[in-house]
């Protein structure tokens, strides 16, 4: 019984670890430059390169959420950042956002 229990315990840490690469991947940080903050809309406009995980295979502008309204206050228009761009209930959405060094 023990043996059991321990089988089906082992096996269920194997299946939860063996996620993890798989968001570590998403967090791909993509170089772009701020065009606009719209503050009060919570919103960031992006000129960056191909977003290769949404097939995007040319570089754009685009308007995106900020995932946390602080964002929006720490850059400003003509910022060089790096951010990671996700698809949150169909809206992309900055998730993480830094300036570029």
């Amino acid at each position: 019984m023990k043996i059991r229990t321990l089988f089906a315990a082992g096996a269920l840490a194997l299946g939860t670890l063996g996620s993890f690469p798989a968001i570590a991947q998403t967090d791909e940080l993509i170089a772009g430059q701020v065009t606009k903050v719209d503050e009060s809309a919570g919103k960031i406009t992006i000129k960056h390169g191909p977003l290769k995980k949404f097939d995007m295979d040319d570089g754009m502008t685009m308007v995106f959420r900020a995932g946390d309204p602080a964002m929006t206050k720490a850059v400003k228009a003509g910022d060089k950042i790096r951010f990671v761009p996700e698809r949150i209930n169909g809206q992309f959405t900055v998730t993480k956002i830094e300036k570029a060094k």
